[in-house]
């Protein structure tokens, strides 16, 4: 992380996962931020800079959320390094109000690392309501640290942190008092230790407690540290290394304890939703309900995208002649003005509409499920089967986020601390379908499998077939994950913690500004820059007529006998192969090719396009092939490339396309050996 400018106050943010944090940094830093990776690390971290009503500027730095600073996992490492290694004003810990004993425990391990703390108490206006009453100036004399009440949607609370923030703080005395045997060796070992950002004391702690992860940074830094001796002086008393561990935990835990006792003089009230929790998260409610939410999710997708897509299709496609006239006017040479025009133009046009309107749709629907709690629900009651199958429970989140887009599901592996098991998660996210599959699995699915007529009942019945290949992908998923863990990548499965926050309303204005701004723009333009390239190739294999047949005819042809033994044909297969920059275009692709046109077909309706696919052959047993291979076959190059960045490695990248591939073309040869 690039360091701040000497007149600028440097502020860490630290705090376990969902208690606010970064709420509370989104609110004081505004649009005055931007991400990064801690050097040698994938991890990425969010900074923003705000001025102060004093005036001073502070540039703050939002950790990753850590439960420990004993990490466990590359999150927990960077937010350990950063507050122990790292140069800064001050750290301010984040605590949930609600959960004040267990935020206490991290509290004082950062304020043995760091010489100046600040406690947070978010969510407080929500810790009032469930009877919680925190007394916090006996807690900031307790801690010997400014504590200051915030609520991240209160402007006043926030105003009042950053002008703390922007202020000097005072060092804090020594956060726990330790056994007079670990204080005696300490104070003999911390002058030993160099001048490092952490303070000397808690350096000694965290090497006395023998937290192998902080010790090989603290080598890397300044070399082994001497403690060898204080171990032996120890051992001389009686004292095991393992003991000593024990005894820092146990002073932990009993300063944390006496804190919350003199500070807490209310109770947590029972919460109201406990019978929801149990429906989502029970052993036997927990499964039904996932499916149902997705198929809820699919049928609010499908019913009111599909009137917006056709307009926008309407309106783009309308701009193509105009663009076509105004470069030929301009002297542009024909071919060109067909390729840029009737290429680029028309292939990007049809890749926006279609996605557009069900990600604008999606994407917040499904950010709401994230923020109101329920996708970690999903999580707790898949972790069970992904741990059967050897890998992590944290799989399940990643492979939700496939759904929207498989290459920030790869991204979002990074939060599995196992390289095994991160690997496992990084090879199977391409086995759920994505959001740009959709628009061909509900074509299809609508065309041979739904006989109502168009209206709410068909969309529904569109979103029930759409589910039931989605529980598919999880259970393939499953089975490959197994696979993986027994053959290339076996290894013991780990184990982690997973927070269940409270079940809330979500703020809607808030997720709908966030998913426009971290998703639909991204995964959008990801698909804009992909296809317009795509789009001229396309015209440019449609209109190279060699001997008089189109390339992409001969293309086609020679695919035939792979297609067909997959139970496909030629044409099917070409249009995967092409569609490899965007899936969005492998349907348009296919009534170019079948129609022999110069240029990508977008506007076909469905009777037509039902017309079209079965004058060339098609039929129930087709359409099921297209399906299971539209579901399972190589990932989309963004994809690719995002799992060669992740890994490193051009074999996995390799199985990663291949794997998914596989499984495709035996299910599909299986389903026509069987119905062909």
């Amino acid at each position: 992380m690039k360091r701040p400018a000497a007149s600028t106050r440097r502020v860490l943010l630290a705090g376990n996962p969902n208690v606010g944090k970064s709420s509370l940094f989104n609110a004081l830093t505004g649009a005055h931020q931007h991400t990064g990776n801690w050097t040698g690390k994938t991890v990425e971290g969010a900074v923003g800079r705000y001025r102060a009503e004093n005036g001073v500027q502070v540039e703050l730095v939002d950790l990753p959320g850590a439960y420990s600073m004993t990490a466990y996992s590359p999150e927990e490492g960077v937010a350990r390094d950063a507050i122990a290694f790292e140069q800064a004003d001050a750290v301010c810990v984040v605590c949930d109000a609600c959960n004040l004993q267990r935020g206490l425990l991290f509290t004082l391990q950062v304020m043995e690392l760091a010489p100046r703390v600040v406690l947070c108490l978010n969510l407080w206006d929500r810790a009032q309501k469930q009877g919680v009453q925190i007394d916090t100036q006996a807690l900031s004399r307790g801690l010997g640290v400014p504590v200051i009440t915030t609520a991240a949607h209160r402007k006043s609370t926030v105003t009042a942190l950053g002008r703390l923030l922007a202020q000097t703080v005072a060092p804090h005395p020594p956060a726990v008092v330790y056994p007079p045997p670990l204080e005696r060796e300490m104070t003999l070992l911390a002058p030993l230790l160099p001048a490092g950002p952490a303070d000397r004391r808690g350096a000694a702690i965290k090497l006395l407690e023998q937290d192998e992860a902080y010790r090989q940074a603290y080598t890397d830094r300044w070399g082994p540290p001497p403690t060898a001796n204080t171990f032996r002086a120890l051992a001389t008393q009686g004292i095991s290394a393992r003991q000593v561990a024990r005894q820092i935990e146990a002073a932990r835990r009993q300063k944390a304890d006496a804190l919350f006792a003199a500070a807490v003089t209310g109770r947590r009230k029972r919460p109201a939703v406990t019978r929801l929790d149990r429906l989502l998260a029970g052993k036997w409610s927990g499964l039904p309900v996932m499916p149902l939410l997705l198929l809820l999710v699919f049928w609010l997708t499908i019913f009111a995208s599909q009137g917006p897509s056709d307009a926008l299709l309407g309106l783009l496609f309308a701009g193509e002649a105009p663009l076509a006239a105004r470069l030929a006017a301009w002297g542009v040479p024909g071919w060109l003005v067909g390729m840029l025009a009737h290429g680029v133009w028309r292939v990007t046009a049809f890749v926006v509409a279609v996605m557009l309107p069900p990600m604008a749709i999606f994407f917040p629907l499904f950010t709401l499920l994230e923020d109101a709690g329920l996708l970690p629900r999903i999580a707790f009651r898949l972790d069970r089967h992904f741990q059967a199958c050897r890998s992590c429970g944290k799989q399940a989140l990643t492979m939700c986020m496939g759904f929207g887009c498989n290459a920030a599901g790869v991204t979002g592996c990074r939060i599995i601390s196992s390289r095994r098991e991160r690997l496992i998660a990084v090879l199977t996210n391409a086995l759920v379908p994505c959001n740009g599959r959709f628009p061909t699995l509900i074509t299809l699915i609508g065309l041979f499998f739904v006989t109502a007529p168009a209206g709410p009942l068909a969309s529904l019945a569109t979103a029930g077939w759409l589910t039931l290949a989605v529980v598919l992908c999880v259970a393939v998923t499953l089975l490959c994950s197994r696979l993986l863990a027994v053959t290339v990548l076996r290894g013991e499965p780990s184990f982690f913690a997973l927070e269940l926050p409270p079940l809330r309303m979500p703020p809607v204005g808030r997720v709908l500004v966030r998913s426009l701004r971290e998703r639909i723009v991204f995964v959008l333009g990801r698909a804009a820059a992909v296809a317009a390239p795509a789009g001229g190739v396309i015209w440019l294999l449609a209109n190279w007529r060699p001997g008089g047949v189109p390339l992409l005819q001969t293309l086609a042809n020679a695919l035939e006998p792979v297609g067909g033994f997959l139970g496909m044909d030629g044409v099917i297969l070409l249009a995967f192969l092409l569609g490899l920059p965007a899936n969005e275009i492998v349907l348009p692709l296919l009534l170019t090719i079948y129609s022999g046109s110069g240029t990508l077909v977008g506007e076909a309706g469905l009777e037509t396009l039902r017309t079209t696919l079965t004058a060339h052959g098609w039929n129930r047993a087709t359409a099921l092939c297209v399906l299971l291979f539209c579901l399972f076959h190589f990932p989309c190059s963004t994809t690719l490339w995002t799992v060669y960045k992740e890994t490193g490695s051009a074999r996995w990248t390799a199985l990663a396309a291949v794997l998914p591939a596989a499984v495709g073309c035996v299910l599909c040869a299986g389903i026509h050996a069987l119905l062909g």
